[in-house]
């Protein structure tokens, strides 16, 4: 039987701080103990924000935690074509379509409609009105040729009646306790976005491409990414690719509660390092052996 294969898979749009540690080194671990291997992978497909700078910080913080993975390191930026296939595919299949409206038209269509309040996705993002859904193939074709900006999004229903009911393995919990076999709801994330114009993938259909192709035979990441495991397991469905063990872990938040994150402008491991922390201390801030 193949040894398991867990990886850490940071975007490069800023410093690591200890929420990243914690996810790192819980995975490495995992790895060390069950015998398995452990890589690293780059989720760099947001260009405008990624730089090599913060690439390099990435292996830099991760070579002092101790940590040491596999070579060579898979960049998404490197496999923009093969998405963007896959996307296509879906296209094909009739289960994506094209979408015209602007962030701000959305908004308005939500503030306009009398269905209220509107609904939400599990991250509390309203879901897509569904407008583009009912464009004719002609409507779409004539847009496209017009050279009117768009993105590709999920048709739901129908991706959601063709694959039927989906369901996880969790090895760790969700926010409510959820645990053991965890029946997917994707239909409560709407028509998710694919792919845009300047970037011919997203992170949902990226990561689940990247685990097939990685060997990835265990997923652990944060809660927050809990619930958007049943998007993954959509198109893993729809796509024909497997499906990981999951163990979805509890979250580092900061004093006011809320959980760290690059945004908040948490306190990255190399400041922390230059302050005279060491690894070990690390371990003792996150509370792993």
């Amino acid at each position: 039987m193949p040894p398991p294969v867990f990886r850490f898979a940071p975007s490069p749009n800023g410093y690591l701080h200890l929420g990243h540690a914690y996810s790192a080194l819980l995975n490495f671990d995992l790895a060390r103990a069950s015998g398995g291997r452990f890589l690293l992978r780059i989720e760099d497909i947001d260009r405008a924000r990624s730089r090599p700078d913060y690439e390099a910080a990435i292996y830099e913080d991760l070579a002092w935690l101790g940590i040491v993975w596999e070579t060579p390191v898979r960049r998404q930026s490197d496999h923009l074509g093969l998405y963007r296939d896959a996307v296509e595919r879906l296209a094909a299949d009739g289960l994506a379509y094209p979408a015209f409206e602007s962030r701000a038209e959305i908004a308005r269509m939500i503030e306009q409609s009398p269905r209220q309040p509107w609904p939400r996705d599990p991250d509390g993002s309203p879901l897509y009105p569904g407008a583009a859904a009912a464009l004719s193939p002609q409507q779409r074709d004539a847009k496209v040729q017009a050279g009117e900006p768009f993105v590709l999004r999920l048709d739901s229903r129908v991706a959601c009646r063709r694959a039927g009911a989906l369901v996880w393995e969790e090895e760790g919990c969700g926010p409510s306790g959820e645990t053991g076999s965890v029946a997917a709801r994707p239909e409560a994330w709407g028509d998710v976005v694919l792919a845009r114009k300047e970037t011919p993938t997203s992170y949902h259909l990226s990561v689940v491409i990247d685990d097939a192709l990685q060997g990835i035979t265990h997923v652990v990441r944060g809660q927050d990414l809990f619930w958007a495991t049943s998007v993954h397991r959509l198109l893993q469905q729809l796509l024909g690719l497997p499906a990981p063990v999951y163990r979805h872990h509890g979250l580092l938040r900061g004093e006011d509660g809320r959980k760290l994150s690059k945004s908040e402008q948490a306190v990255s491991l190399r400041a922390l390092r230059d302050e005279g922390a060491t690894p070990q201390n690390i371990r003792e801030m996150i509370g792993l052996p």
